[in-house]
């Protein structure tokens, strides 16, 4: 597919990265004259059909060549976290047996040449920069340049070793980021990949597919990034922007100016918390304005009947002062957002749609290749997943479990059939979430069967939907709520780093969390936030006590998974104790 694409687009831009401070793409044809070098160089290597060769780097055009070599010529990609410590790349490198490594900058060869030297398989390692320290022993190490020079001197037989690759082989094995225990990995085969573009095409196809641009930001060793932000585009000629990171994704939505971005809820998040924040400090009109956008958008989706012909001939005129100023912010040609990899909080989506902004959620996972359902363009239910797409099945098994069939299966978790065989089970894949069909064919989760809390009474709470609700407040930035085999739920909340700030300056403090966790004012002022959003909760939902955090969660101290999913067992270890104490009263 990639290597038909390149011939027919020739000289047309295809990958994006920033140089010197500005975007600069990499054609169509020099990625296609990359990847057959670094093809032909792992070849030389001893890379041969079924080996595995791990990835570890940011997004960069590198990663995408580095991942079409490897499959082009019959090996499997393994694409690695740059959180990974050196024990995480050991582990993966061990596990999946990896002949060689892949890596990006000198700064991620710290953690994974180690590992590298140390794994009883791996022989090579090839790296964009020089490590500060070459490894020693029987690792053999390139440089990029080194590899592609080799690649080049070498007898040009890349497109010939694709072509022999079949439906059924092994494409990459992608480990989950693992909100609890070890990571597995997930098997997807060309067929399971391939199945879920042609599914991914029927859908946005309904958005009238032209020349599309996408702005890549989710990890390229996510499943959904990997097939939804890479190889979707290749499969229709796409061009792909990389983001140089969350601080910087506003600049670079201007700057790409996308038509279509994957991405997980956080990022939805985070930008419905700068739209607001933006509009609040402008006052006056403006922020008017806006909030009557809001209010009638809302209605529009939630109540069309109810409009009035004043109110339809207002929102008309907010169209022009209020939305399509929004869209401008988004880089003015974006044809829709999609959310997925963890539940969309309802307010953040119906925020998007009242706004004139599509945002479609979806649902999947890694073992799905990895999207299952999304909603359609022209009837969005938010509140929903959405359909399954074409060539998927599903169906909800007695207890409530959410089953799908289809081509794009995993062929099940590397060296783990017995994990395989409790997730697969007759062909049908056991998602773990718990949800229902509604009249039109539309999924709704309602719940993780792993992921309920139980309280004592035997009642069944979704930690998530608490949780999204406290983090919709402005003061509060991440929260977990805890109350499994207790009696009602306690909270572990982070508060919004301005919020510190702002409470810092006016009572003479340092904006310091460990400090403002016992400060008895700031611990009043969140409790006041938590009782604002206990109005709105079922008596079983309130949290009743809650604990203030030392620092945010963060890929860096591993409470939180490379995908924003928050670790809960990591979490739990690191504050359970303090949080059990609440149910004794110590504590708010």
């Amino acid at each position: 597919m990639f290597f038909d694409q390149a011939e027919q687009m020739g000289d047309k831009p295809f990958l994006w990265a920033k140089q010197e401070g500005a975007y600069k793409p990499l054609s169509w044809r020099e990625v296609d004259r990359q990847v057959r070098c670094l093809a032909r160089a792992l070849k030389a290597q001893g890379v041969g059909p079924g080996d595995r060769v791990v990835i570890v780097s940011e997004n960069r055009p590198e990663w995408a060549i580095a991942d079409l070599a490897i499959i082009a010529c019959g090996a499997v990609t393994v694409p690695a976290y740059v959180t990974n410590t050196v024990a995480d790349h050991l582990y993966i490198l061990e596990n999946c047996g990896a002949k060689g490594l892949i890596c990006s900058t000198s700064k991620l060869l710290a953690n994974a040449l180690p590992a590298a030297v140390h794994s009883a398989h791996c022989v090579f390692a090839i790296g964009l920069e020089e490590p500060e320290n070459r490894p020693e022993g029987n690792l053999r190490f390139q440089t990029w340049r080194q590899a592609l020079q080799q690649g080049e001197a070498m007898e040009d037989d890349v497109r010939a070793l694709a072509a022999v690759r079949q439906r059924n082989d092994l494409a990459c094995i992608i480990y989950t980021s693992g909100t609890g225990g070890a990571p597995k990995g997930v098997m997807l085969s060309n067929r399971a990949m391939f199945t879920n573009l042609l599914s991914a095409y029927d859908l946005l196809a309904e958005f009238g597919l032209g020349h599309e641009v996408f702005l890549s930001f989710l990890p390229l060793s996510h499943s959904y990034e990997h097939t939804c932000g890479l190889f979707f585009p290749i499969s229709i000629g796409a061009e792909i922007y990389y983001a140089e990171g969350a601080d910087t994704l506003a600049a670079n939505l201007q700057e790409a100016r996308p038509t279509i971005m994957t991405a997980v809820p956080r990022l939805y998040e985070v930008l419905h918390g700068r739209i607001l924040a933006g509009v609040q400090r402008a006052g006056g009109k403006k922020l008017d304005l806006f909030m009557k956008a809001l209010e009638l958008g809302r209605k529009r989706i939630e109540r069309p009947q109810e409009l009035t012909l004043g109110e339809k001939l207002q929102n008309l005129l907010l169209d022009l002062l209020v939305r399509r100023k929004v869209k401008q912010r988004m880089g003015g040609r974006l044809k829709t957002f999609i959310s997925g990899g963890a539940p969309l909080n309802y307010e953040v989506g119906i925020f998007f749609l009242s706004l004139g902004v599509k945002l479609c959620q979806g649902y999947g996972q890694t073992e799905a290749a990895p999207v299952i359902a999304c909603n359609r363009p022209f009837r969005i239910k938010i509140e929903t997943v959405g359909p399954p797409l074409l060539g998927v099945e599903v169906k909800i098994a007695e207890d409530g479990e959410i089953l799908a069939r289809g081509d794009f299966i995993m062929d099940g978790y590397w060296d783990d059939p017995e994990a395989t065989e409790r997730t697969v089970v007759g062909g049908w894949l056991h998602t773990g979430d718990v949800g229902e069909i509604d009249a039109d064919g539309y999924i709704r989760i309602t719940d993780r069967k792993r992921d309920i809390i139980v309280i004592s009474g035997g009642d069944n709470i979704s930690p998530q939907r608490v949780e999204g609700f406290l983090t919709l407040q402005p003061e509060i930035f991440q929260a977990m709520v805890y109350g499994d085999k207790r009696p009602y739920l306690v909270g572990l909340i982070v508060p919004a780093q301005d919020f510190v700030e702002r409470y810092a300056k006016q009572n003479g403090t340092a904006p310091d969390l460990a400090q403002l966790a016992g400060d008895k004012g700031f611990r009043s002022a969140i409790a006041e936030v938590i009782d604002r959003v206990n109005k709105n909760m079922s008596q079983l939902e309130k949290v009743r006590r809650f604990l203030i955090a030392t620092e945010p969660f963060t890929t860096d101290n591993h409470m939180m998974t490379p995908t924003l999913k928050i670790r809960r067992h990591a979490i739990r270890k690191e504050y359970g104790d303090r949080l059990d104490a609440l149910y004794e009263g110590k504590g708010a």
